[in-house]
């Protein structure tokens, strides 16, 4: 005759060696069973994020020149696109959508980029116009665009907002003029961090020639003087566009 598992569980239940069980000692065991599996994850795990930092730092001590070189170039690049960026949404006299590319507008609980929620035409030289894709979030648009630093004034119509653009006057111009004199100093202060950077991974360089290490080092610095250049003539621009009346 055929006996099941639930009716042998029941006969065990019932049998005096299930009844003369020690249960403190059983739940005792069980949660030191318990413990020594959980120390055991523990420990791979911190076996784990050591092994992966080891990892890490021998692919950073094997760089070559080229990635050294490459790296530096790639970080300097998008500093001088970072400085770019910004001064693009420093307001001159003429209209321009990027003043807007700052501008975030709350939209259903997050923040979001106005640029994304909007169409934003400059139909003349002293006028954009703002259409949102969603008519029900124009006061919101209004309300960021009168709460940022751009010193203007919307007119809002319900469908879309309009905003002229005044000529600056010359205290605003001489402000503005120091605020991008600041962004590109900030910009070269960013490459000059890249560039410590790059010669400190340099020197923890291994197996290559005074020489070689020499030609690295002066390829950094050749980098590092076009690209502060290349600040130099975008700061130069934004205040050749301020300074026009």
């Amino acid at each position: 005759m055929t006996t099941s598992i639930a009716d042998a569980v029941s006969r065990f239940q019932c049998s005096p060696a299930f009844k003369a069980l020690d249960y403190t000692r059983v739940g005792a065991s069980i949660r030191c069973i318990a413990a020594r599996k959980q120390c055991a994850v523990f420990h791979a795990k911190r076996s784990f994020i050591r092994n992966s930092r080891a990892v890490t730092c021998a692919v950073q001590e094997n760089k070559t020149p080229f990635d050294i070189e490459q790296s530096a170039d790639d970080r300097m690049e998008k500093s001088v696109d970072s400085i770019r960026n910004n001064l693009n949404t420093v307001r001159t006299g003429r209209a321009n959508a990027a003043i807007l590319d700052r501008i975030e507008v709350e939209y259903y609980g997050s923040v979001t980029p106005l640029k994304s929620l909007a169409n934003i035409t400059t139909p003349d030289a002293q006028t954009i116009i703002i259409q949102p894709f969603d008519k029900n979030i124009i006061d919101d648009v209004e309300k960021a665009i009168m709460s940022s630093d751009l010193d203007l004034m919307p007119g809002n119509d319900g469908n879309c907002i309009r905003l002229n653009i005044p000529p600056l006057t010359a205290e605003r111009r001489r402000d503005l003029a120091k605020l991008v004199s600041k962004l590109g100093e900030d910009g070269k202060v960013a490459l000059r961090n890249v560039r410590r950077d790059t010669l400190r991974s340099i020197g923890k360089l291994k197996g290559y020639s005074e020489d070689e290490i020499k030609s690295l080092e002066n390829n950094v610095e050749k980098m590092t003087l076009k690209h502060t250049t290349d600040v130099d003539e975008v700061v130069r621009k934004k205040e050749d566009e301020i300074s026009k009346v």
